[in-house]
């Protein structure tokens, strides 16, 4: 059993589903895709730091007086539907989706009894889309079913009484914090705690160390349950499961550590806006090259999608996991269940990097780039001679090559046309015999 302190928790091994998954969706959804404008910390950025682009915002468009309370019963959710959700995050080849079910707004996206009448069942959709979706995914995928949750509350006044006694008393935490979380395990028993927002309070603030110990002892989803590492002050990249250390966290090297780089579609938000550019938006070329960078160096890949407040997910994202889904389609053998290889890149190619399948003993080199010449030069692989053979996923026929010297190999690639590509951004070679 494992006893509440970080010692005996952060012992436990990470679930083996975890580490081969490789690719998440990650969803940002609450009340702040009402407003739907500059940021999901709309609430904050308007009412505490009062930026004027929020200022400005509100003033143009809603009358006097108009609270951020009253942005609840606009978010309707009419057009969600959850099959076609989890049809799309199936489409996506991810293997894994987490969903808000509350951000530092305090808004539940479940019928909370910890949250009264700031929660979806009472306010707004009048709908429990916690449970909406987790059955939808569970029926109609096999993607692993996980919730973020935000252990403070900006304007809580609960946590705000908290806050002012310097953390001493913990009428927060007790009353609100932790009874939601035994609830969203016990109803709807995810196998990712994604944990956030630790309000400048330590961990023993939030029990987190108590409320771990009951997860991975007695919880309905001990044996396959994953955490990060956002539990308190000092956590992060420190203790839990996986770390993210930050966001948007793409170290480029190898980590001793299983860690996850969540990253957001829109390069300038989590949670939808209207008022985003088209080059907001990453292209698939850059979220495939994010993927394959952050596999290399034995993290996983955690894409946002921020959903539209009658619960739409925006044509643009539907596009990129589709694009996404497409590429896995042909690579996901050099994505799926692979092991980092003893070198993440390549020292002569640029944007070429490796992964290592370890049931075929198959080197995955996966280049983001076709060569102009035809050839493409690796310095890091040792072929040998009339036992090295060198593949291009999707293409039926051995490739030719010759090796440099101790290291180092050059490839002769099929001149194909574009419509005979196997895919069209980020290609995969597969050497097997090498040392």
């Amino acid at each position: 059993r494992y006893e509440p302190n970080w010692g005996s928790l952060d012992a436990r091994p990470l679930p083996a589903w975890f580490d081969e998954a490789k690719f998440g969706v990650f969803i940002h959804w609450g009340v702040f895709s009402v407003p739907s404008f500059g940021s999901e910390w709309f609430w904050w950025y308007w009412q505490k730091e009062k930026r004027e682009p929020y200022v400005k915002f509100m003033e143009a468009n809603y009358p006097p007086g108009f609270s951020y309370e009253d942005f609840g019963p606009l978010f309707t959710a009419e057009f969600f539907d959850p099959n076609q959700w989890a049809d799309i995050l199936k489409a996506s080849g991810a293997k894994y989706v987490v969903l808000t079910s509350k951000h530092h707004e305090g808004f539940t996206l479940w019928g909370s009894k910890y949250s009264w009448n700031w929660n979806a069942v009472d306010v707004g959709p009048k709908r429990d889309l916690v449970a909406e979706l987790a059955t939808s995914v569970r029926n109609r995928t096999d993607l692993h079913f996980g919730l973020y949750h935000s252990l403070f509350e900006w304007f809580n006044p609960l946590f705000l009484e908290d806050v002012t006694n310097v953390f001493k008393t913990r009428k927060f935490p007790t009353s609100k914090s932790l009874p939601e979380l035994y609830e969203i395990v016990t109803k709807y028993q995810p196998e990712i705690i994604w944990s956030d927002g630790n309000g400048n309070a330590p961990d023993t603030y939030w029990n987190s160390t108590g409320f771990l110990a009951w997860l991975y002892n007695d919880s309905p989803v001990r044996d396959t349950v994953v955490t990060n590492d956002r539990w308190g002050v000092g956590s992060i990249c420190t203790h839990g499961g996986f770390y993210t250390c930050s966001d948007r966290y793409n170290p480029g090297h190898l980590l001793p550590h299983k860690w996850e780089n969540c990253m957001t579609i829109d390069r300038r938000s989590w949670g939808y806006r209207r008022n985003a550019n088209l080059d907001d938006y990453l292209t698939i070329e850059d979220l495939v090259k994010q993927l394959v960078e952050t596999v290399s160096c034995g993290g996983n890949l955690l894409m946002n999608i921020g959903p539209t407040h009658d619960g739409r997910i925006a044509v643009v994202f539907e596009e990129r996991l589709r694009q996404m889904g497409a590429w896995l389609k042909v690579n996901g053998e050099a994505i799926y269940g692979t092991k980092p290889w003893r070198a993440q890149n390549d020292t002569v190619a640029p944007d070429v990097w490796y992964t290592f399948s370890p049931k075929e003993g198959k080197v995955n080199a996966i280049f983001l780039n076709w060569p102009v010449s035809g050839t493409l030069e690796l310095g890091e692989p040792q072929a040998k001679l009339g036992e090295t053979q060198v593949e291009l996923v999707g293409y039926k026929e051995l490739l030719k090559w010759v090796a440099l010297g101790e290291k180092g190999i050059i490839i002769a690639l099929p001149q194909l046309t574009p419509k005979q590509l196997p895919c069209q951004w980020g290609w995969t070679l597969q050497l097997t015999d090498i040392n």
